[in-house]
């Protein structure tokens, strides 16, 4: 496809730097918050709360490249910023989130150093790596409007991996030394069912597992992150050197408002 610039579009001025990559690179921590709504104004509400990120879930969460644009859409004015992750670390997947303006992205399930150097590929113009060229028509650039945007947008995505197996723990350095991989992010619920400990994040030998994992990436040079809804545990990683954590879940917390609500009162539904 042509990247040709119209000539009635007027002349852009170059944004600056990815604010919440240029964050990891100087380990300024990022409080985060994860959407799984799947709605647009649920995630405008979350903008507006204070958190320094937004994870928009496409892997668990019954989001597509549309509602995913709906939600980039909703949280574009506020200063939240957005982080996507897919339902798979696919290129052509990834390539159409690049052009709807995912600049951050969760990519999961990454085992191998080789999996991680593909990613960087995919989210690379060439000679660099694969992304199709087709910004001229997608809202990364502004529709065009953004002259400057092939010339920066390889150093402008943010590219996160997650480690979430016992076999990602032990390529993990492997990982770490991929150029291109901006932080690795554990993934406890994975990881605790890779371990044996299916539904149990919490056990002794999955925390140790994290702590390790956590200390390993720091001292690689890479920013770390995780999600827990535990605050004392956040707090904890947040300790270890991490630089990014997400703190709770949009649909976890309306759930259990909704069933305390609805035990507060169970007592009026009771016979006499």
């Amino acid at each position: 496809m042509s990247n040709e610039m119209p000539t009635s579009v007027p002349e852009a001025v170059s944004q600056s730097i990815n604010p919440f990559k240029a964050a990891l690179a100087a380990r300024r921590k990022q409080i985060g918050f994860w959407l799984s709504m799947a709605d647009a104004y649920l995630a405008e509400v979350s903008a507006t709360a204070g958190f320094d990120w937004l994870l928009i879930d496409n892997e668990h969460a019954p989001n597509d490249v549309r509602t995913t644009l709906a939600q980039l859409q909703a949280v574009a004015p506020y200063g939240a910023e957005p982080v996507v992750r897919p339902v798979t670390g696919d290129p052509a997947l990834l390539k159409r989130l690049l052009d709807i303006g995912a600049r951050n992205l969760l990519v999961p399930m990454v085992d191998t150093a080789e999996q991680a150097r593909a990613l960087v590929a995919a989210v690379r113009y060439p000679p660099h790596g694969i992304r199709g060229v087709g910004s001229a028509v997608g809202r990364a650039s502004r529709w065009s409007s953004r002259t400057d945007y092939l010339d920066i947008a390889d150093s402008e995505v943010c590219l996160l991996v997650q480690a979430e197996t016992a076999t990602a723990l032990g390529n993990l350095d492997a990982i770490c030394a991929v150029d291109g991989v901006d932080g690795v992010f554990i993934g406890p619920a994975d990881l605790a069912a890779s371990m044996g400990h299916r539904g149990k994040p919490a056990h002794p030998d999955v925390q140790q597992a994290i702590d390790g994992a956590i200390c390993t990436i720091v001292a690689s040079g890479k920013a770390a992150g995780t999600l827990t809804s535990d605050p004392a545990l956040a707090r904890h990683y947040l300790e270890l050197g991490c630089t990014y954590v997400a703190t709770g879940v949009d649909i976890l917390m309306f759930a259990n408002a909704a069933r305390k609500l609805a035990r507060d009162f169970a007592d009026v539904r009771m016979p006499a």
